[in-house]
């Protein structure tokens, strides 16, 4: 599983990386505004989406190439745990927003509650993989 997880790891960090530089190929070329799913992408969202994009790429590389399981140093022992611990903040944030109703707007377009779903099983999961592979120790 842990070489499946590796390969998943690597294939995704291509999409990502892929997103942000059509997202700059289409700023590039005055693309923008342009209308998807009922939100407004514009010149403005360019560099947040690029810089997540970018920190997202670096976070699945190192896990899909440079972090070797099991841990063996605290530094990325620590790593994992600050990642558990926000992909743990933020499928709280999807629990709160399911409990209390609260809508979230994109623009004109209002994120349905089945993604709220979708988000607490992804990052949950995220969440206990990340801190599962800070516990494990070489016996």
């Amino acid at each position: 599983m842990n070489h499946t997880l590796r390969e998943i790891a690597k294939l995704v960090t291509g999409i990502v990386l892929a997103d942000a530089i059509a997202i700059v190929w289409m700023a590039s070329i005055h693309m923008f505004p342009l209308s998807f799913l009922g939100t407004t992408i514009t010149n403005i969202t360019v560099i947040p989406v690029v810089l997540f994009d970018a920190v997202l790429a670096l976070l699945l590389a190192h896990y899909g190439w440079g972090i070797k399981l099991p841990v063996r140093t605290i530094r990325e022992r620590t790593a994992l745990y600050i990642i558990g611990t926000i992909f743990a903040i933020v499928a709280s944030l999807h629990w709160i927003r399911i409990v209390f109703g609260i809508s979230i707007y994109l623009g004109n377009f209002v994120l349905p509650v089945w993604l709220s779903w979708t988000a607490i099983l992804v990052t949950t999961y995220l969440s206990y993989l990340s801190f599962h592979f800070a516990l494990i120790h070489k016996k």
